[in-house]
Order: structure tokens, then C-alpha cells, then sequence
């Protein structure tokens, strides 16, 4: 690991062994808060988010510090995506572990002008770090991985059908369901992308596209051989704030496959 990528680790672990484990199944009702339908928020996301900012501050005086929870307090804060700034998810899977499930990570991401030049998702609960830097190959813990796919007959796809319309539910049931072994999407993007690279996850389609879910997970994927991009071929933008569409796949001829059948499907 590059003295950077030791440093976010320690960050990471740091916080997650501070606020985190110790409030896994542990959650106090008064502690639990929602800011909208199926969007939960802890006191643990935001004493995480708030030790972040604080740390990557120091580490990087005047680079910006873009937070799931800042951005919801102050839409402002999403003007900064299109510098250089830090973007952290301080809690990715905040559903699961207020459920008292795994997974549950921590992701922050390196951006400048709009697109992301590093990453890192962390699990706590295995101790995982999973880093990527723009041009530089993808690793887990210190060494480089290249993606692979499960191998199977039919491809796995991982769709979440939580955020799709009824009409888009039956387009999956129509449409894929036929040519793909469907499993359900983890809830948590620091453990969907690794499952993209490494074995365990053909293909995935993500509707909402938020850069603290996503700048680290779309670079790492990438790297590490696979592919990830708008519905269109387009490369992921971390300012597109809101702009709904992605998809990941452990390489470019299973992305190039399912996005055909998202976009063609037979009459």
C-alpha cells in the first residue's frame, strides 16, 4: 500500500472501531432517525462523517469535504463535486445495520474535476480495504486483483427492484429474468462492487447513482479490469448529481450484453 492508501485504512478502521462495531445490534431507538421513506440515518453516520471530514482535512488542507449527511443539511455542499474534493459515505448499508445485518463499509473517494482518481471501500466486519487509484490497477489490502467473473450459466444479476416503478419491475421479469440467475443487490455498495470483481456477481444495475455511493466502487471496478459506466457508455461523473442509470459488470462483454437487453428488448 502507498503511505495514502495506509493512512485512509487506519482512518477507516479507526472510526469504524470507535462508532461503529460497538453500536452493531446495540442501536438505541433515539439513536435511529428518518430522513425519508426507506432512507434511515444513525448516530453513527454522522459521527463518523463529522471525525472524516475533520481528518481529511488535516491530511489535505483546502480540499473539500463532500458527506452524505452535510449534503442533506445543505444542498450547497454538492457544488464542491465539481473540484477537488474528498466524498464520503460514512455509513453505506446505514439500512442493514440499523436491521442489525451485514454488510455494512465506509467509502471515500478522491474527486477532481468531476471525476473520481481514488477510492477506498472499507468492510469492518472482515477488515477489508478495497483501493483503487485512476491509471494504477485495483487491490484488496495491499494487493492487485484483476476482475473474474462467477462462471456460471446463466450470468448472476444483481437487481434491486426497491427504487423501480411497477412497469420497470415487469420489464425485469420479462426482459432478464430469462437469461440471467437473479439475486437481490446486498443494500450496500462497499460490498456490491467488490462482488462484481470478485467472483460472486456477474452484473448489477443501479438506479440511484449518488457519488458517496458510487465515485470509489465505479473507479475500483474499473481498475480492476471490469466495466462500469452510464446506461449510454458514458463514464460516471461524480457532479451528475441525481442523473439516474448505471450499470457494473465483472467485464465488458457481460456489461455490453445486459445493457443490449436493457435497451432492446424484444418486441
Amino acid at each position: 500500500m502507498s503511505p495514502l492508501d495506509e493512512e485512509i485504512r487506519d482512518l477507516l478502521r479507526f472510526a469504524a472501531q470507535r462508532s461503529m462495531l460497538p453500536r452493531f445490534r446495540a442501536l438505541a431507538d433515539s439513536e435511529i432517525e428518518m430522513k425519508g421513506e426507506d432512507d434511515p440515518v444513525t448516530v453513527v453516520d454522522r459521527e463518523v462523517e463529522s471525525f472524516l471530514t475533520e481528518a481529511l482535512t488535516k491530511l489535505a488542507p483546502g480540499v473539500e469535504v463532500v458527506g452524505e449527511e452535510a449534503v442533506h443539511a445543505d444542498e450547497s455542499v454538492l457544488d464542491h463535486l465539481s473540484g477537488q474534493c474528498w466524498i464520503i459515505d460514512p455509513l453505506d448499508g446505514t439500512a442493514n445495520f440499523t436491521e442489525g445485518k451485514e454488510p455494512f463499509g465506509i467509502i471515500v473517494a478522491l474527486a477532481d474535476a468531476g471525476k473520481a482518481v481514488a477510492g477506498w471501500l472499507y468492510d469492518p466486519n472482515k477488515d477489508r480495504l478495497c483501493h483503487a487509484k485512476l491509471g494504477e490497477g485495483a487491490f484488496v489490502n495491499g494487493e492487485k486483483v484483476s476482475a473474474q467473473t462467477t462462471g456460471d450459466t446463466p450470468p448472476v444479476a444483481a437487481i434491486s427492484r426497491i427504487f423501480l416503478t411497477e412497469e420497470q419491475r415487469a420489464q425485469v421479469d420479462a426482459n432478464l429474468a430469462p437469461h440471467y440467475s437473479l439475486v437481490d443487490i446486498p443494500r450496500c455498495a462497499a460490498e456490491q462492487y467488490p462482488r462484481l470483481a470478485l467472483g460472486e456477481n456477474d452484473v448489477s444495475s443501479f438506479k440511484r447513482t449518488y457519488a458517496w455511493d458510487h465515485a470509489a466502487g465505479v473507479l475500483w471496478l474499473n481498475e480492476a479490469g471490469g466495466k462500469a459506466a452510464r446506461l449510454d457508455g458514458s463514464e460516471y461523473r461524480v457532479d451528475e448529481h441525481g442523473k439516474p442509470g448505471l450499470v457494473g459488470a465483472s467485464n465488458p462483454a457481460i456489461w455490453d450484453e445486459f445493457v443490449g437487453r436493457v435497451l432492446n428488448p424484444p418486441e
